[in-house]
C-alpha cells in the first residue's frame, strides 16, 4: 500500500526536523536516564517511577517514528512555485463570511494544521472547499456546526 505524502512548507519542515533530532539526541536519554535511576530504588514490580519513565519512552519512540514517517514521505511546498491566482497549498487566502466577517487562512497539509493559528490542513472541509478557487468565488462547505458559505476576498 502507497503511503499519502506529507505536505510541508519549507519551515514546518525545518520544525519537524529540528523535533525529531531533539527527541532523538536528547529526549532519547533522559529518558533513558530516568529508567536506569528508578531500575536502582528498587525492584521494577509495583515500582510507579519506573513505570512512568517506561510510558515517557514508549512515548518518545512512538512520536520518533511518527516523524521519521512523516519525514520520509514529505513533499515540500516550494513558495517560489506557488500561484496566486488560485487557492493552492502554501497560500493565505482572505474570506468573508455570510455575516461579513473577515478571517484569514493559511492552506498547509495536515501535519502544519493548527486552525487557531489560521492554518488549516488542505484536507479540511473548508480547506478542501477553497482548493482550486479564485478571488470572488463563494465556497460552501459542511461542518459539524452547519453549512458554512465564504467568498474569497484575496490570495496571496
Amino acid at each position: 500500500m502507497r503511503e499519502k505524502p506529507i505536505y510541508l512548507t519549507p519551515k514546518g519542515h525545518d520544525e519537524l526536523t529540528k523535533e525529531l533530532d531533539q527527541l532523538r539526541d536528547i529526549r532519547r536519554a533522559e529518558v533513558a536516564e530516568k529508567i536506569r535511576i528508578a531500575k536502582e530504588y528498587t525492584d521494577t514490580v509495583d515500582n510507579a517511577e519506573f513505570d512512568q519513565a517506561k510510558n515517557e519512552q514508549a512515548f518518545v519512540e512512538g512520536r520518533i517514528l511518527t516523524l521519521e514517517n512523516m519525514l520520509s514521505h514529505a513533499v515540500l511546498i516550494d513558495p517560489d512555485h506557488i500561484r496566486h491566482d488560485v487557492v493552492s497549498l502554501g497560500v493565505k487566502v482572505e474570506a468573508v463570511d455570510e455575516d461579513g466577517e473577515r478571517s484569514v487562512y493559511a492552506i498547509v497539509g495536515s501535519a502544519e494544521a493548527n486552525p487557531i493559528q489560521g492554518r488549516i490542513s488542505n484536507e479540511s472541509p473548508l480547506g478542501q472547499a477553497l482548493l482550486g478557487k479564485k478571488v470572488g468565488d463563494v465556497v460552501e462547505f459542511t461542518a459539524p456546526a452547519g453549512v458554512f458559505h465564504y467568498t474569497i476576498v484575496s490570495i496571496e
